[in-house]
């Protein structure tokens, strides 16, 4: 069985990309995602991947489009190669990758959803951020995030990366209450990103994320999927739709999916990072990354073998 699990959009670097954007296939992806964000003012998203600033690159509106495109030009490369995933999933925004890899949606389809979340998500008044807690169990930084929120500024876990890799969304003011308590942490680390993504502060946008997904025409998935606040895997058509609207708000269950994989004999990161290959191999399994450009033979070697 192979897995493909796409990155999301914490995995932004400037050259991001640059393989795929030199492979034929990877660049009309590239190309459609220009005419999807024609609207930027930055020379198109080949360009800020290729040159940046990064600055801008992790800006919201910018850092969604940009991985997703090179999700998009990842996973379009292997299916010229004849490769095909049994099951996927999709770290945060990386879930609208999977679903163009299950077939729910197609390539120009999943670029346009991307480019209405990251659009949406930014406009929110800049209210929070994250935090990554290291050493801690979800449970215990639980616990310390309900202590660290107040009335009107709440903390909650967002994400739960690994056993002990949790990401804390909320209020700025409860992030550093947060980083006061949680003083039998390994590192509590502030993420940079442009707010407080899978928690109570993003729903604002939530109403014309839930229109702009059902206005959105999508098929049944050819094969299974895992969405991140359920780490259930299914080929339900409304339990994904109803799983992609409730992750906006909703914790992302990655340590949950990536267990639930546990029977898959080669996973492949699917874009261009190895976050997720090195989350994978934390917990025991095999996880080839697209950021090395080998892969792709090495999955071929393997597939015939």
């Amino acid at each position: 069985m192979i897995g493909y699990l796409f990155p999301g959009q914490g995995t932004v670097r400037v050259g991001m990309g640059g393989w795929l954007r030199r492979d034929p296939v990877g660049a009309r992806v590239f190309a459609v995602a220009d005419e999807v964000h024609a609207g930027l003012d930055d020379g198109g998203l080949a360009e800020l991947c290729a040159r940046g600033p990064l600055e801008r690159l992790v800006a919201t509106d910018v850092a969604q489009p940009v991985v997703t495109a090179c999700n998009l030009a990842a996973l379009e490369v292997l299916r010229s190669r004849g490769h095909a995933p049994d099951v996927v999933a999709g770290h945060s925004v990386g879930e609208l990758s999977a679903l163009c890899a299950a077939d729910v949606l197609d390539v120009e389809a999943t670029l346009r959803l991307v480019a209405t979340r990251s659009r949406l998500m930014a406009a929110l008044p800049l209210v929070g951020g994250m935090s990554a807690v290291l050493g801690l169990t979800e449970e215990r930084v639980a616990e310390l995030a309900a202590e660290a929120s107040a009335p009107g500024e709440p903390a909650v876990v967002g994400l739960v990366n690994g056993p002990d890799n949790i990401v804390v969304s909320g209020a700025l003011p409860a992030l550093l209450r947060l980083a006061e308590l949680a003083v039998d942490a390994r590192k509590v680390v502030p993420l940079k990103v442009g707010g407080a993504f899978h928690s109570p502060l993003m729903a604002g946008a939530v109403d014309d994320w839930a229109e702009a997904v059902r206005a959105t025409p999508m098929r049944p998935p050819s094969v299974p999927v895992v969405p991140n606040v359920t780490a259930e895997p299914t080929t339900d058509l409304a339990t994904i739709t109803d799983a992609l609207i409730d992750q906006l708000t909703g914790r992302v269950r990655w340590a949950e999916t990536v267990r639930r994989l546990a029977d898959v004999d080669t996973c492949v990161e699917v874009g261009d990072s190895k976050t997720l290959a090195g989350l994978h191999r934390g917990v025991g399994g095999r996880c080839l990354s697209m950021a090395d450009p080998t892969a792709v033979r090495r999955l071929r070697a393997e597939s015939a073998a």
